[in-house]
């Protein structure tokens, strides 16, 4: 049976499940020892206390081997793998090489090696939960689910879209038609053509997410794929590449198709793998000011995810605590280190409730005080908020605190299994409505209240900044049916995606694959939805034949 065969069902259900925009997962998105393979969480962990300070092999051609810039959050101690760091030359040599064999394949082949990569990734789950958990900073759940499971899921879905508009070519045809006194026969032949080399740029806080659905998108259609990590979240996405090379060398495929590209911050590699002359393709998740660096290139077939201010619209609730708790657990998740994490609350002078109308001032004590009851248990905090990426992102919230208008100091809080984790609660800010502080992204446990006169006011600031500034995920809250309608239309209207009257969402922020659109491209926060078919089609091209049969 061919690896397509093996996994068709698999894929046929997620298919469906795109088709339907139903909730769906053929992962298991749960650490229970009672749905793995006993042991599983043991060896998982095994392997990463084996590789810290050793080294990883197979990750691409050969290079000296040296120690990556990666330090866990949760010890304060360097990860210590040392990787191969082959040159930029070596480096596309390598998958050049590699790619005719690859690009001649069936799609049915290349498909097969994106599904059973994704089966051994999906074994190795308990490998990449720890490896991201002390590169990221994510707590274990959400390094399990999140950067497991769902992020297998994103993959998955890649592939769902690649097979689709592979398949929406027809290979051969009949033309005939009469031209004048003759009657022309013609057969014509259509081949599907990769583009070509695609580097994939992850982020550090969140690599799996947007490099599983890159990679097997470029890999499905046919390209070859360079995996660029961030220098200090480089162990998770090199098990990752270990482990797809493995499945094109058992499938009889050269390995050096996926290659890893790491580098330092003393000496970016980025611009010199997107430079090269054989980079065609270029996914990026990052900053907004590199990633419309990337985007003005013409040259290049360039997808990204940046990052925006997401916004919350209070209007009126049905039960203010309970969606203000719901906000409080999403501005606490990973200490807002995701790009689904709201940033800027905009509160009318007065939100309706379902026990009356509640004043501004009230509505913001009662926020910091559900932040509060979040964090208040160590063991709570530990599972909700993780620790910090970047020692970056700790200067960020210490420089803020100093602002006259905060409504909630930030502070570490004791995590009871690492004491020196890098940790933050939520820093809460009041801003005015016209100020220019919370119209930038700030990363990490940063959050703005902002007061304003009316409803309409909020839906018009909102919108307007989503348009302006980019916004990934928005939010709001009305009971008012025909209100609800208008938010929807002004954020449809502004390119931004919006959830409303989200509570038992848990947490608010969570996006579905198969289900959820991630990333509209319509605003600045990015130019590239996960997953639908614009990610995929135009990574391959159309060429064709065409031979006139005579008598």
């Amino acid at each position: 049976m061919s690896l397509y065969e093996r996994h068709r069902e698999r894929l046929d259900a997620a298919d469906a499940a795109c088709r339907a925009r139903t909730a769906h997962t053929p992962f298991i998105e749960s650490p229970s020892g009672r749905l793995h393979p006993e042991g599983a969480k043991a060896k998982g962990l095994a392997w990463f206390e084996a590789v810290r300070g050793g080294r990883l092999e197979d990750t691409g051609p050969a290079g000296s081997f040296e120690v990556a810039d990666e330090v866990s959050p949760f010890d304060g101690e360097p990860i210590g793998v040392a990787y191969a760091f082959p040159s930029v030359p070596s480096i596309f040599a390598s998958v050049e090489a590699a790619w005719p064999a690859w690009r001649a394949a069936s799609a049915e082949d290349r498909l097969g090696v994106c599904l059973e990569s994704l089966d051994r990734l999906a074994a190795a789950i308990f490998e990449n939960t720890f490896a991201t958990m002390h590169t990221t900073g994510q707590a274990f759940m959400m390094a399990f689910a999140g950067s497991g499971a769902n992020s297998l899921d994103r993959g998955l879905e890649a592939v769902v879209y690649a097979r689709r508009a592979m398949a929406d070519v027809v290979r051969e045809a009949r033309f005939e038609r009469r031209f004048g006194p003759h009657e022309v026969r013609l057969d014509k032949r259509y081949r599907l053509v990769p583009r070509g080399v695609a580097v994939v740029i992850t982020c550090g806080s969140y690599p799996a997410w947007n490099a599983y659905p890159a990679i097997f998108a470029n890999l499905a259609t046919g390209n070859p794929v360079v995996v660029k990590p961030h220098p200090a979240t480089v162990l998770p996405v090199a098990r990752a590449v270990q482990i797809i090379r493995g499945v094109l060398r058992d499938a009889g495929f050269d390995p050096n198709l996926v290659v890893l590209a790491p580098d330092h911050t003393s000496a970016p590699i980025t611009d010199a793998l997107v430079d090269h002359e054989a980079c065609v393709i270029v996914d990026f998740t990052g900053s907004p000011t590199y990633g419309a660096k990337l985007e003005s290139r013409a040259d290049r077939l360039v997808f990204t995810e940046t990052a925006g201010c997401n916004s919350v619209v209070f209007d009126s609730v049905r039960d203010l605590d309970a969606t203000l708790d719901a906000l409080a657990r999403s501005l606490c998740l990973f200490s807002g280190q995701m790009c689904t994490t709201p940033q800027n609350v905009f509160v009318p002078r007065t939100v309706q409730s379902a026990d009356g109308p509640v004043p501004y001032e009230d509505v913001r004590a009662r926020l910091v005080a559900a932040i509060d009851r979040v964090v208040e248990d160590p063991r709570v905090a530990a599972g909700v908020c993780g620790a910090l990426h970047s020692p970056a992102t700790a200067t960020r919230v210490d420089a803020l605190a100093e602002s006259s208008q905060v409504l909630r100091r930030s502070a570490s809080y004791a995590h009871p299994e690492y004491p020196q984790a890098r940790t933050r609660t939520p820093l809460l800010i009041e801003d005015a409505v016209d100020a220019a502080l919370h119209r930038e992204e700030h990363f990490g446990p940063i959050a703005f209240l902002i007061p304003v006169e009316d409803r309409e006011v909020a839906l018009a600031a909102a919108t307007s900044e989503a348009k302006r500034f980019g916004a990934i995920a928005s939010y709001a809250y009305s009971t008012d049916s025909a209100f609800a309608e208008r938010i929807e239309d002004a954020f449809f209207a502004a390119g931004a995606s919006v959830g409303i009257n989200l509570l038992h969402h848990a947490p608010l922020n969570y996006t579905a694959a198969y289900s959820d659109y991630h990333v509209t491209g319509l605003n600045p926060a990015g130019n590239a939805c996960l997953t639908d078919l614009a990610f995929v089609a135009q990574r391959f091209r159309i060429v064709q034949s065409k031979t006139e049969l005579h008598e």
